[in-house]
């Protein structure tokens, strides 16, 4: 993303990084989970069975603006 141009700005040059997860049994990176969210009996997202992407993020050097993207299935 080195030669992309931030949507929000227009600067040229994406540093690229991650989403973190710290959450409790995270395993340290965000995901993307298609379909609305539909929470199960014990209050937590329903996940099982939805096709899963991680989240591939980049941020603007000028403006701080994050750029997202959902990556290949993980």
């Amino acid at each position: 993303m080195k030669n992309n141009t931030c949507t929000h700005c227009g600067t040229v040059g994406l540093a690229e990084g991650f989403i973190e997860d710290a959450g409790e049994h995270s395993r340290g990176y965000a995901r993307w989970i298609e379909g609305a969210m539909e929470r199960g009996l014990f209050g937590g997202a329903k996940r099982i069975g939805r096709p899963r992407r991680k989240i591939a993020a980049f941020r603007c050097p000028e403006c701080g603006h994050l750029e997202l993207f959902a990556a290949d299935e993980g």
